[in-house]
């Protein structure tokens, strides 16, 4: 008996299941398709179009083809949003026995979304389900409820866009959002992920809400975030003509009451580069990171920029706008008593490289810079000076060439820098150093002023104050050294700064040795020695 009662009951309830398939399968579902898009249109504040509607009994709900969201006007007369196939979970038994539909949650797969920023800084996403009249359509009769608690995201792309700037865009593919708890009046929970431009990746876990009706961007966030490898240039965030490169790992969290955000994490930038003829850095760059941004005047404050270099520290602070079409900075690095061993790895940054074999092994590093104006354009300027460091590898003295031959200077294996003083700025154009002042132990003192530019090819005027060596057996050259020890020997620095090259500022060397070669002149021998000599320094003939 028990097993026979099993057999009509399995059998009444396929009787059941087939004749809801069978109502569903001919149900006409797009009857309901012109008030379902005048609901949304309603809900979204933007016109919402269907191409299509149909039963979908297998997955619970109806499908939907050709859906668009319209954009705000004042953006675009293009889409907001484009997905070709979407699912809507809807209550199949009103659907069936009265007509009434019930939508309960949406799925889109593949869709596209379009996210504009304006010249003044606003969004179009920002009137987003602000309130705006539709007209609805009288001759359906058909009762549609939206009462949607979970919203998916599958395989989506968004494309990021600023009108001020030609348009140019910004892919971010494989978007997946799910968002539950979906209210106007209370928070939602989301978790979002994305391949962003360049490789990288996007995770977003969090809460959001009340929603805000009237700018959508003005809705109340908190959440974990984590980007990693996340190109600069590739995603947008600064302009690709600027030269500034690198690759951001970030981690912490976002918070916002609707107008003022606080963000707070660590992030390291690798392969950081700063101007177009620059390579990138060898080591990574670590910054301990807060930030406070008003999205009413678009400026922002960083509350903490402890940045670190392998053992070197130094600290950021200042302040940001980005009302404009690009983010002004105004900001100061202050580091004291930087190991330079840690930095060595930083100057290609801005177009400097050591010459080959070359290792700084000791010392350190005091600066005080400030970095302003526009990202697209970049200038650091500021004071650096370096003390009691070895440069191995590199022989300054042998790059004097005669000019350390006259004056007896040992010729070592490494360079031993006693001081080093300079006043720089670093721009797109290269960078200037001025005010230049170089003590070397075993040669003397070095100082002048000159350019490099951003491949690294260097102009720098100098002034040589040689230290006195061994007294020379020829007495021309031995008055020629008493002035260069007395006055300076000018000379010019060119090449490249890893293959660099001195030689003397022969119209100047001209006019200062004249009191020398005038004390040989009483000996012709000794003159012509002089001459031997000096023509061995300007590289010719006598």
């Amino acid at each position: 008996m028990a097993k026979k009662l099993v057999i009509i009951g399995a059998s009444i309830l396929g009787l059941l299941v087939v004749t809801v398939l069978g109502l569903a399968l001919f149900l006409d579902a797009n009857q309901f398709r012109p008030t379902l898009e005048d609901t949304m249109s309603r809900a979204l504040g933007r016109r919402v179009t269907i191409s299509k509607i149909s039963v979908a009994p297998f997955s619970g709900g109806i499908a939907i083809e050709g859906l668009t969201i319209a954009d705000d006007p004042a953006f675009s007369r293009e889409p907001f949003l484009r997905a070709k196939a979407v699912t809507a979970g809807v209550d199949l038994m009103p659907l069936i026995l009265s007509r009434s539909l019930r939508v309960e949650s949406f799925r889109l797969e593949k869709p596209e979304v379009v996210l504009l920023r304006s010249a003044a800084g606003s969004w179009n996403v920002s009137s987003l389900a602000a309130t705006s009249p539709h007209s609805s359509d009288s001759s359906v009769a058909t009762s549609v409820t939206v009462f949607v608690q979970t919203i998916k995201i599958s395989n989506g792309r968004i494309v990021v866009a600023n009108v001020a700037k030609d348009r140019v865009e910004h892919i971010y593919d494989d978007v997946n959002l799910e968002v539950s708890n979906v209210s106007y009046t209370s928070p939602i929970v989301f978790h979002a992920t994305a391949k962003t431009p360049g490789g990288g990746s996007a995770d977003l876990d969090g809460q959001a809400g009340p929603f805000n009706r009237q700018d959508a961007t003005a809705t109340p966030l908190h959440a974990q975030a984590s980007f990693k490898h996340l190109d600069a240039a590739a995603t947008g965030f600064v302009d690709e003509a600027s030269g500034i490169r690198g690759v951001i790992d970030f981690a912490g969290e976002l918070t916002s009451d609707g107008t003022l955000m606080t963000t707070k994490g660590k992030a390291t930038a690798t392969h950081v580069q700063l101007l177009p003829g620059g390579a990138p850095a060898g080591v990574p760059v670590v910054v301990d990171y807060g930030s406070s941004y008003n999205s009413r005047t678009q400026r922002g404050t960083l509350t903490q920029g402890e940045v670190h270099v392998g053992a070197a520290d130094a600290r950021l602070t200042g302040n940001y706008d980005a009302s404009g079409k690009s983010t002004v900075l105004r900001m100061r690095l202050v580091g004291q008593k930087m190991a330079v061993t840690a930095l060595e790895a930083v100057p290609p940054a801005v177009g400097v490289t050591l010459p080959a074999g070359a290792a700084l092994t000791q010392g350190t590093m005091d600066t005080d810079l400030a970095i302003g104006g526009p990202l697209d354009h970049l200038v650091i300027t500021g004071p650096l000076g370096i003390s009691n460091a070895t440069l191995t590898g590199f022989d300054l003295t042998g790059k004097l060439g005669a000019l350390a031959s006259f004056a007896g200077l040992p010729k070592t294996s490494d360079t031993v820098i006693e001081t080093l003083a300079a006043r720089l700025r670093v721009a797109p154009e290269g960078v200037t150093a001025d005010a230049l002042d170089l003590t070397v132990p075993t040669i003397g003192t070095l100082t002048g002023a000159g350019t490099i530019s951003p491949n690294g090819a260097m102009d720098f005027k100098m002034l040589a104050k040689l230290r006195r060596g061994p007294a020379p057996a020829v007495t021309g050259v031995a008055a020629v050294v008493s002035f260069s020890q007395k006055e300076g020997i000018p000379f010019r620095i060119g090449g490249t700064t890893s293959k660099p090259a001195v030689a003397p500022d022969l119209g100047s060397v001209a006019t200062n040795v004249k009191s020398g070669l005038a004390a040989a002149a009483k000996n012709p021998d000794t003159l012509e020695k002089a001459g031997q000599a000096l023509g061995s320094l300007f590289n010719r003939k006598k």
